[in-house]
C-alpha cells in the first residue's frame, strides 16, 4: 500500500482528498502545516507527496516539496496549486517536484497522476546539502542586508538616524556565536555571548530603547529565516527543525543579554544622578 503525505491548511480540502485516496487504496497521513510535514518528513517513509503550493503562505509547498526531494528522493512529488505563476513553475521545477496541478482538481485527474507517477517514477539523485549553519555563513552579506533593508522601513529604529556600520553594530558577531552555536553538541542552554553584551552597551549609547532592541531582535530572527528560505534547494533537512529551535533560542538568550546590559546601565545612570 502506497504511503501518501498529504500537505493543506484547508480542513475541508484535505479531508475531501484524505477520503478519495483512501478509498483509492493509499495509506494517507495528512497534515496541515509545513511544521507537521517536516515531523513526518524526517521520521518516516514516504511513496509519494501531495501538497498545497501556498500554506498558508506563498512557498510553503516548496519548503515541503524540498525536503521530501532531500530526504525521500525516489518519492513523487505532487503539488496544488489554485494559481500557479510562471515563476512559481520554474521554481517547483527546480526544487524537482514532478507535476503541479490546477486546483480545484479533479478527483480522476489526481488518481492517474499518481498512479502515472508511481509506475513511473524518474530517477532523481539525492541533491546536494549544506547545514543550516554553512548557509547563514555563506550567506552572512544576505542576512544582514535583508536585516537593514526591513530596519530602514521600521519607524521606531529610523528615528534614531546611524550609518550603516554604526547601525550593525555587532550584528556580524551575533551571528558568528549563533552559527557557532549550531555547530556544537546540542545542549540544553545557551552560552554567554560578549558581543550580545556588547550591543546593548552600544545601543544604549545611541539612544535605543529596550523596546527597540527586542525589535531589532525580531527582524533578525524573520532576516535569518527567509535567507534559509531563500535557500531551500540546498538546506539539509535532516537537522532542521532542531536548528530551528536552536536559532530561536540563541537570539533569544543574545536579545535578554542585550536588554540586561542595556537596562543595568541605564540603572547605573540612575543611581549616579
Amino acid at each position: 500500500m502506497p504511503r501518501i503525505l498529504l500537505a493543506e491548511d484547508d480542513d475541508a480540502v484535505r479531508g475531501m482528498l484524505q477520503t478519495v485516496l483512501e478509498r483509492d487504496g493509499f495509506e494517507v497521513v495528512a497534515v496541515a502545516n509545513v511544521r507537521e510535514a517536516l515531523i513526518h518528513i524526517c521520521s518516516e517513509h514516504f511513496d509519494a507527496l501531495l501538497s498545497d503550493l501556498h500554506m498558508p503562505q506563498a512557498g510553503d509547498g516548496f519548503t515541503v516539496v524540498s525536503a521530501m526531494r532531500h530526504m525521500h528522493p525516489k518519492a513523487t512529488n505532487l503539488l496544488l496549486s489554485g494559481y500557479p505563476a510562471l515563476d512559481e513553475a520554474l521554481a517547483a521545477i527546480r526544487l524537482q517536484a514532478d507535476e503541479i496541478l490546477q486546483k480545484p482538481v479533479e478527483v480522476s485527474v489526481l488518481r492517474e497522476t499518481l498512479h502515472r507517477n508511481l509506475a513511473n517514477p524518474v530517477p532523481r539523485r539525492p541533491l546536494p546539502t549544506k547545514t543550516v549553519a554553512s548557509i547563514l555563513e555563506d550567506n552572512l552579506d544576505a542576512v544582514i542586508q535583508t536585516w537593514m533593508n526591513l530596519v530602514e522601513i521600521d519607524k521606531e529604529l529610523i528615528c534614531i538616524p546611524l550609518s550603516f556600520s554604526d547601525r550593525t553594530g555587532h550584528l556580524p558577531n551575533l551571528i558568528a556565536d549563533l552559527i557557532d552555536r549550531l555547530r556544537l553538541p546540542r545542549t540544553g542552554k545557551a552560552e554567554i555571548s560578549l558581543p550580545a553584551r556588547q550591543h546593548g552597551e552600544l545601543r544604549r549609547e545611541q539612544g535605543y530603547t529596550a523596546a527597540m532592541v527586542v525589535e531589532e531582535s525580531r527582524i533578525l530572527q524573520v532576516s535569518i529565516f527567509n535567507t534559509l528560505q531563500n535557500n531551500l534547494n540546498r538546506v539539509d533537512f535532516s537537522n532542521v527543525l532542531k536548528d530551528v529551535i536552536t536559532i530561536a533560542d540563541e537570539v533569544d538568550s543574545q536579545l535578554k543579554q542585550a536588554v540586561l546590559t542595556h537596562s543595568d546601565r541605564n540603572n547605573f545612570a540612575m543611581s549616579a544622578d
